[in-house]
């Protein structure tokens, strides 16, 4: 038997159980990953609460839960070459990461960098394969002055960075504990609620040319007033505003495996700063996932097996 997080209602973080379960294992083309770290995202407390999502999802009761993890294969099943017993790797799998084992497709796993810990890899997946696809969206150059709300979050904080690299002038909304940190990373802060477009034009007069919304319908509305063309707001946070206003709604689905990849050895470089907010463990699921829900929270929540 081995341990699954479930739930058999919707609810808040008090519906997840540990749940003992039989041992999956692979099958053709796929592996099983021994998990040590699982990371915890919005979007799975979305679907465990019943709130609207952006692609509406069908819950069967009992139902597993989390997506990202990262772990050691230990078991390989026919036909899969490219990975043997003992590799150390990361991914996701919906419904599925915050268990012992997770079996998965063997193309969907990535390897873990050695100088990557734990904890970042275990968290990396949804909020780097979505912060690669928004910047992506929105075709940044040296030219552009971007807005990045909720810029200490999970997502935001890697989207913020790989701006950066892309030669962006970046602003970043953010709580006032976290402008330290943000100017750090050398993105300019800037305090989220009124006033915040004033705030933005003292520090880039000319507005922005696009932005990466993690927050909601306040930065969309920002951005256009600031003068981004819509087709340059990349929203994961307010669904409305994409038939609304014609903005781009890119989240993880936009970005491979190989682009989780090359976010990975980034990480591993030093070159994007995971920050890992807290750890939990498994046995404290429901916690993590109340710490998840005050916000403000700098990167990742995960758990660790």
């Amino acid at each position: 038997m081995s341990r699954r997080v479930t739930y058999s209602q919707l609810g808040g973080p008090e519906v997840l159980t540990i749940s003992e379960v039989t041992e999956p294992h692979a099958g053709e083309g796929e592996v099983r990953v021994r998990v040590k770290c699982a990371g915890i995202n919005p979007f799975d407390a979305k679907v465990f609460s019943g709130a609207p999502t952006a692609s509406p999802q069908s819950v069967e009761f009992p139902s597993g839960n989390g997506n990202d993890f990262a772990g050691v294969v230990d078991e390989v099943g026919a036909g899969v070459d490219q990975w043997a017993v003992g590799d150390e790797v990361l991914g996701g799998k919906g419904f599925s990461g915050q268990a012992d084992f997770v079996v998965v497709p063997a193309a969907k796993l990535v390897r873990k960098p050695a100088d990557l810990s734990w904890e970042q890899a275990g968290g990396l997946d949804i909020a780097g394969r979505t912060a690669w696809a928004s910047v992506e969206a929105v075709a940044l150059t040296e030219a552009d002055t971007v807005l990045v709300s909720a810029a200490a979050g999970g997502v935001g904080v890697i989207a913020a960075q790989l701006a950066k690299l892309k030669g962006a002038k970046v602003i970043g909304s953010a709580s006032a504990s976290n402008h330290e940190f943000l100017r750090s990373l050398g993105i300019h802060p800037v305090a989220y609620g009124e006033g915040m477009v004033e705030r933005i034009l003292e520090i880039s007069p000319e507005g922005v040319t696009a932005a990466l919304d993690n927050n909601g319908r306040e930065t969309v509305d920002a951005a256009l007033a600031l003068g981004a063309p819509a087709d340059r707001i990349n929203t994961i946070a307010d669904y409305a505003a994409v038939s609304e206003y014609g903005t781009s709604g890119v989240g993880a689905a936009g970005a491979t495996p190989a682009d989780l990849a090359s976010l990975a050895a980034l990480v591993a470089a030093g070159t994007v700063e995971v920050p890992i907010d807290s750890v939990f463990p498994l046995e404290q699921v429901s916690e993590a996932y109340a710490k998840l829900l005050e916000g403000h929270s700098r990167g990742k929540i995960v758990l660790t097996l």
